[in-house]
Parts: structure tokens; sequence; C-alpha cells
């Protein structure tokens, strides 16, 4: 432990891991090492620039809340959440892909009847009416899943970043019927940008990139027997569908609204949800 150089530290430091007890810890905490050593080396990490990173996470810190999350942010923006998604929740043919869940999911949102309205803005009018319908991989109705449903308002802005709009204001739960569909109304999303006036923001403008999302209502879909399902469904013509902050976007979660005959907008998807691991799915279940 003495005489520590650049060339040997690394091993010191990996030498501390050999009585961790637990295998997964162990195995993560040796790559870790291994890579931000092998990182700092590559870069030749300067003591002002470490100081200068150090700043920054504790600032990411200071900046959450109960209502904003900027470490969620940074991992977003650096790729990490899609990443980390995509090798937990690989799909098997027939199942629709997840997307990452972002920071602004608020629990206990109401469960209203199909086809209610999640509008609760009275500045707001509830022009889309969706349609959806939740299956296996095979294409057979799920009854009873619950969709958890949450968008901005047309400003932009969660209900819990927006102080002037009402409390759950474009959130909702809905039960699929025995066919496993759904519906309900809501406002044509628009797109928006993730919050930008803290570390994240400061991150994203020193590396010439922009804030902006594509616009897109999420959805959270679970049923005894299946994978949950985090994902969110982006309206087709939106500019920012290939350049979105936070590389949530997918082909086959891309939809195209198309107004009725009464002018509002109408819109359609199936969702198919992959079986989890040593569960039957046909088994009976109740929902509560």
């Amino acid at each position: 432990m003495r005489n520590l150089t650049e060339e040997n530290v690394t091993e010191a430091v990996l030498a501390k891991l050999e009585n961790c007890a637990n295998p997964r810890l162990k195995q993560i905490m040796t790559s870790l090492v291994t890579h931000l050593h092998a990182f700092v080396r590559e870069v030749e990490l300067t003591e002002e620039e470490w100081f200068h990173a150090i700043g920054f996470l504790t600032r990411t810190g200071q900046i959450c809340d109960d209502k904003r999350q900027e470490f969620i942010l940074l991992s977003d923006t650096l790729g990490v959440s899609i990443l980390v998604d995509a090798i937990a929740h690989r799909k098997p043919a027939g199942a629709t892909e997840s997307s990452v869940f972002g920071p602004f999911h608020v629990s206990g949102a109401p469960e209203l009847p199909n086809g209610a309205s999640i509008v609760r803005d009275p500045r707001m009018a509830a022009n889309l009416l969706f349609e959806g319908r939740v299956t296996d991989p095979d294409g057979n109705p799920i009854a009873g899943a619950l969709l958890d449903i949450w968008q901005t308002g047309e400003n932009g802005l969660y209900d819990v970043q927006d102080p002037e709009q009402p409390e759950m204001n474009l959130r909702g739960r809905f039960r699929s019927d025995a066919e496993g569909r759904c519906s309900f109304r809501t406002i044509p999303p628009v797109c928006y940008p993730i919050p930008d006036d803290g570390p994240v923001g400061d991150m994203l403008k020193a590396t010439g990139r922009h804030p902006w999302r594509p616009a897109h209502i999420h959805f959270m879909i679970s049923a005894p027997g299946y994978e949950t399902l985090i994902t969110m469904l982006f309206t087709e013509g939106d500019r920012y569908l290939d350049s979105d902050a936070v590389f949530g976007v997918k082909s086959s979660l891309v939809i195209d609204p198309k107004p009725d005959s009464d002018g509002k907008l109408h819109a359609e998807y199936t969702f198919g949800l992959k079986p989890a691991v040593g569960a039957d799915p046909n088994a009976v279940f109740t929902t509560a």
C-alpha cells in the first residue's frame, strides 16, 4: 500500500475488494474501478477537471427534491437510462418495446372508466381520443390490465412543475375490458424541453446539445403474469423525433393521430405484454 503510482494504484484498489462477500457487488465494483481508472488515464484528467466534476455531481444532488430528480435526468441525457432499459427488457416478437420512465411519474392517479377524460384543467380541451388494446405476444386479449397514463400540458409542463395546473391534471389509470380494450380522452401531446435550469442543462449547453423531447404520452401497463411495461407513444411528424434529448424514441412507438368526422383527433395502438418469467399467462386472476 506504499509507494503507489499511476501504474499500480488500480491493482491496489481492486485488492481491497477481495473480501467482498456479495459476488454481484464485487463484480460491479471491480468493473467500475477498472473502467473509471482507465477513463482517468485515457483523458489524463486534471485536478481542476476532477474537482469541477465533483462540484457538478454535488449540484445535481442538491437540486433534487420530491418533484424533481436531476440524477434521473442526467442518466436519461447520457443515454444510460435507455441502455439499462434495453438490457433489462429484451422483448420477444409481439411484445411492445419499452422506453425511459422519466422523472415525472406520480403515484395515486385516479382510476377512471374507459372513455373518460384525463384533462382536469378547464383551459385545455380533450381533443384526442385514444383507443388501445392490451394483448399477449400472440395477440390474445388481456383483461383487467392496469394502464397508468401521464403527459404534459399544452405549455410543455407536467402538473407537478406548473402551479397553475390542477393536481393530477393529465394523469389517470384505466382497466382493459374483456377484449383487452381501453380508451381515454386527452389533449394532443406537445414537444417540450426537459428542465435545463440546473446542472444537466449546463451540461447540455456546454456540449452543444438541445434539451427538447418530441411530443409523447407516457404509459405504465401491468397485469398479473406479465412484466410491467413502461413505454411512451410519440406522434408522427414531430421535429424532434430524430433528436430526442433522452434517446427514448423507437419507430414502433410512433403513432399518427387522424382527424375524425367531428374534427377531433383519433389514435389507436395495441400494447403487447411479455409474460413474466415463471408465470402462467393463462392463469385466472382477479383485479382489485
